[in-house]
């Protein structure tokens, strides 16, 4: 039985956001609030990464012994057969920016 309110302040952009993409899924608000709380429940913490992710070092901020040492490492993965097909290096990082 649904007996208990939840109340908590958000941006309104976010708010909105979120509410027009869970309308869109047929989903109400409610139903996703009360997922979270069980899956907090079940994980016995927050399910999902709180952390900050590592950004990975650009060109710009390398060294040429860091880059030298990149471009070779690489090349021997090319060499030896240990390298991903083009299109799977983008199908991961795509699905890193979902």
């Amino acid at each position: 039985m649904k007996d208990a309110t939840v109340s908590a302040r958000v941006e309104y952009g976010v708010k909105t956001e979120a509410e027009e993409i869970l309308q869109k899924l047929g989903i109400p608000v409610s139903v996703v609030i009360n997922s979270l709380y069980r899956q907090i429940i079940f994980r016995n913490g927050v399910p999902f990464s709180l952390t900050i992710p590592a950004q990975p070092k650009t060109l710009d901020t390398m060294t040429d012994a860091e880059l030298n040492a990149k471009l070779q490492h690489s090349y021997a993965q090319a060499v030896s057969g240990k390298g991903l097909p083009f299109s799977e290096v983008f199908d991961e990082l795509e699905k890193g920016l979902n």
